[in-house]
């Protein structure tokens, strides 16, 4: 706690303090009277007491063998948690990784088919117009 804090009390009272009426003729008694306290330096507050820490209960401490041995296997069971999630995550990345190589080198060829399949594509439609002229050429000459 901050050494001014009992300078902020001085100012609380002030504020909660009534002021006096004021008189028409003020008298010097008067006047000694209501000036503020705040003008008067107050001593400041003793140091705080602090409590003595008292040493923990031994018996409070004190875990039974049971006790201690769960706790001992429930820890080991974290960590081997622990290590076989870090090594699952581990071989998920790598996968990844491995995938993502994969992806890379399949999108040229991705790219590549599709093309090819556009062409071929065009190139039925193409042939089917052709074989329909020629079947109305056909058509044309039963007639």
């Amino acid at each position: 706690m901050s050494h001014f804090s009992w300078e902020s009390e001085v100012i609380d009272q002030m504020q909660v303090e009534p002021q006096p009426e004021a008189q028409t003729e003020p008298q010097q008694d008067t006047v000694l009277e209501t000036m503020p306290e705040a003008l008067v330096e107050p001593e400041p507050p003793q140091a705080l007491e602090t409590p003595q820490a008292t040493p923990p209960d031994p018996a409070a401490l004190a875990m039974s063998v049971d006790d201690f041995s769960a706790l001992e296997d429930r820890i080991l069971r974290a960590v081997n948690l622990v290590k076989r999630e870090r090594l699952a995550r581990a071989e998920a990345e790598e996968r990844a990784i491995k995938a993502e190589a994969l992806v890379a080198d399949q999108t040229p060829k991705i790219e590549h088919l599709q093309t090819e399949v556009n062409t071929l594509r065009s190139e039925r439609d193409h042939v089917r117009q052709r074989v329909e002229r020629l079947l109305s050429q056909l058509d044309a000459l039963e007639l």
